[in-house]
């Protein structure tokens, strides 16, 4: 088997040292290349080159970054689960939402284990994933087409992760307590929370006006808030297309409730209630807003946009799980 390890230096869990017993415990049971990622796009550009070569793994070891730029690189010319190298993901990231979705540990060093068990195993499953692109005949058309493989936001959860990156390229540690604090400062600064801007539009149904936040989701659960899952489309799977959680108003009271039903969320039951709307397998739609918006995938902060069309893609990638 030939197989290429994608390792991010800068994963927030993992040491050097770490990475080496992790690189040589693959490599005694494969034919392994190990690159360390240099800048940003470079887990990408090894994906690409990877399926160009058409090697049989790739391993991603680093956080849900890590993970998203190489899924985009496997993904270049489009999905082909039969043809593209499998992908295995050894999480090593502050929250690893991909990989513990998978059902794989939240350890680097137990993740390996079952890797390697899986691969003796012969065990893998078909994804699905989300795919993101600018509206046609809107100021965002020809923004390229970008993978999502567990959650994307528009609004004000985006707001919150530009935040967190904000504070995370002035020295801050990315930490759960962190996330929390820049949650309520969105919050306080959110000028939209009581009137939305954002339209939701898909085929055969009337629009839904007037949201303000909106969570799009590939698997459940959404996140996890350290050791607890947070379920914010209970029913959204790797097996069916997208999701959709929606509100339509952020007023205090409102964020009480919503957020409260969210720490106490479970696999059965999510957030809902008269300012909520939740939409399951959800093939093709749009997220229109009247002002320039945060847009955020897989907690990577991709800037402001005005609109995004969202298609969900059934049986899109190979995963070892």
């Amino acid at each position: 088997m030939r197989a290429l390890l994608v390792a991010n230096p800068a994963a927030t869990t993992t040491s050097a040292r770490t990475r080496d017993v992790l690189i040589h415990a693959l490599a005694s049971e494969m034919k392994l290349e190990a690159v360390t990622t240099e800048y940003r796009g470079h887990a990408r550009d090894l994906g690409r080159k990877a399926a160009h070569e058409g090697l049989d793994l790739v391993v991603a070891l680093g956080g849900d970054g890590t993970v998203n730029e190489v899924v985009n690189g496997l993904l270049h010319n489009g999905p082909d689960p039969d043809r593209l190298p499998r992908l295995a993901v050894v999480p090593g990231g502050s929250t690893n939402v991909f990989a513990r979705a998978l059902g794989l540990p939240n350890d680097a060093v137990e993740a390996t284990g079952a890797l390697l068990d899986a691969l003796r195993e012969e065990r893998e499953r078909t994804v699905g994933l989300g795919l993101a692109a600018g509206t046609p005949g809107t100021e965002d058309e020809s923004v390229p087409a970008r993978w999502f493989t567990f959650c994307a936001g528009f609004g004000f959860d985006a707001g919150v992760v530009g935040r967190v990156e904000q504070q995370r390229e002035r020295g801050k540690r990315s930490t759960h307590a962190l996330y929390v604090r820049q949650l309520m400062r969105q919050f306080w600064e959110e000028p939209n929370r009581r009137h939305g801007t954002v339209t939701l539009e898909r085929p055969g149904a009337d629009p839904v006006t007037g949201l303000v936040l909106s969570i799009v989701c590939n698997t459940s659960p959404w996140t996890y808030l350290g050791n607890r899952p947070l379920y914010a489309s209970p029913e959204a799977s790797f097996d069916t297309a997208l999701d959709v959680l929606a509100l339509n108003r952020l007023s205090t009271p409102a964020v009480a409730r919503y957020a409260t039903q969210l720490l106490t969320s479970t696999p059965e039951r999510g957030p809902h209630g008269k300012h909520a709307v939740s939409l399951h397998d959800l093939t093709d739609f749009t997220l229109h807003s009247k002002v320039p918006l945060p847009f955020q995938m897989d907690g990577d902060h991709l800037g402001l946009r005005t609109s995004v069309r969202f298609t969900g893609v059934r049986r899109a990638l190979r995963v070892i799980v």
